[in-house]
């Protein structure tokens, strides 16, 4: 029996899918990160990935064909020439790229996807001015560092990850402006996402009991890994993610890129997959709840019935989409003394945020919302799906798989078909 291996690097954890050819799961493992220093985040990933390899079944292992890996966006690392991490990741909502968006803005086009303090190439022009950058040979996105320990071929990526490095995927190249930045550094070499880029290492299959042809592909990002778990195909169909974080992702024949907005366009076959990404979400409200807090006093709230509070909830200052201002201060306050008062709250203006940033993609001219599937953590609370269906007046749905993990497992299965 063929299997695939579908492996997911969240915000809060690690997932691993496995399914058959069918795309039944045969198994299912989560490694939650714990609170650790930034400066062992490369040594976290690398132990949550072996975690969840060594979780599966033996006799499981054994019949898997292909992995493929998701990571967060714009999640970045340099490597030596032989892939250990010369500096601390950062992370996709790192925003000290700032500083160089005057450089970027003066070489990359008008409102390009680039153009902010939280995109890979703004990332990686930071680096650059850093007195380790003298170590590095490689960058690359956390995906790609995380299937090289699989597989052991360094500075390989994939077009949906390079996008915010600045890889133009209508026309599948580096485009001229990004070569006249002269970054002495290797530039990840760019296939499609789920292309297989080679057999896992002898020293891992080993290790791990996997067969020595078990192929490792390109990864993807996580929530285009969520979309492609949902099972939306056509224009017009959004997912949005509801983990610690809120993406919004929109199928369109049209594509559509504004970096005013945090907006941009990945290439998904012969469509577009048009969207952002917003840092109000999930870790906001476990900022102040408890998960069982959550599930009990959303129970009380009225979903029906508009909430008079008006926040914009942000752990610190900053955000992507719709807004892209990475000084963009939190509003939580006024804040009621009745907790189910302001939980209401929390989820009704994290609601309309994912709201407005549908009606601005549909502005910019994309295809009409026509329906929302909803992946994350989020998508089990029914509250807030009725809370969000007042605002997005479309269909809200719970696909049958909201894993990433599920559509990395996906992703692996077409790339060795096709």
């Amino acid at each position: 029996m063929g299997l695939y291996l579908g492996i997911d690097f969240g915000t809060s954890g690690a997932r691993a899918v496995v399914i058959d050819q069918q795309g039944s799961i045969q198994h299912q493992a989560r490694y939650p990160f714990a609170m650790s220093s930034d400066s062992n985040l490369a040594r976290d990933w690398q132990v949550a990935l072996f975690s969840l390899l060594e979780h599966i079944p033996r006799n499981v292992r054994q019949e898997i064909q292909a992995i493929a890996i998701d990571g967060t966006s714009s999640t970045v690392l340099l490597c030596d020439p032989v892939g250990n991490p010369v500096s601390t990741p950062l992370l996709y909502n790192d925003g000290r790229g700032a500083i160089v968006l005057d450089k970027l803005k003066s070489v990359a086009p008008p409102n390009h996807t680039v153009l902010s303090a939280t995109s890979s190439l703004a990332k990686l022009l930071w680096m650059a001015q850093q007195p380790d950058f003298t170590q590095a040979r490689y960058f690359l996105h956390q995906a790609d560092w995380l299937a090289f320990l699989l597989h052991g071929q360094l500075g390989i990526s994939d077009y949906h990850n390079a996008l915010k490095l600045g890889y133009d995927v209508e026309v599948l190249e580096y485009p001229e402006w990004l070569e006249k930045l002269q970054i002495p550094i290797h530039l990840p070499k760019i296939i499609a996402p789920g292309t297989p880029v080679a057999e896992i290492s002898p020293e891992i299959a080993v290790k791990f009991c996997f067969p020595k042809n078990c192929l490792i592909c390109a990864g993807t990002t996580d929530s285009i890994a969520a979309f492609i778990a949902s099972g939306a195909k056509l224009p017009g169909e959004g997912v949005t993610s509801l983990g610690s974080t809120l993406a919004l992702k929109l199928l369109s024949r049209t594509r559509v890129e504004d970096a005013r907005y945090g907006i941009y366009s990945h290439r998904l076959g012969d469509l577009w997959l048009t969207g952002g990404a917003s840092n109000t979400g999930g870790a906001v409200l476990r900022q102040f709840f408890t998960d069982a807090e959550l599930e009990r006093f959303s129970r009380e709230i009225d979903g029906t019935k508009a909430s008079d509070l008006d926040y914009y909830p942000l752990l610190k200052a900053g955000d992507r989409f719709p807004i892209n201002d990475p000084n963009l201060p939190p509003r939580l306050e006024p804040r009621p003394d009745h907790p189910v008062e302001f939980l209401h709250g929390l989820l009704e203006s994290i609601a309309r945020i994912e709201a407005r940033g549908y009606e601005l993609l549909q502005q910019l001219g994309t295809d009409k919302l026509s329906c929302v599937y909803t992946a994350g953590g989020g998508a089990a609370n029914d509250t807030w799906t009725e809370i969000r269906k007042r605002y997005l007046q479309v269909p809200v749905v719970r696909p049958l798989h909201a894993e990433a993990a599920y559509g990395s497992a996906i992703l692996a299965m077409r790339g060795i078909r096709e």
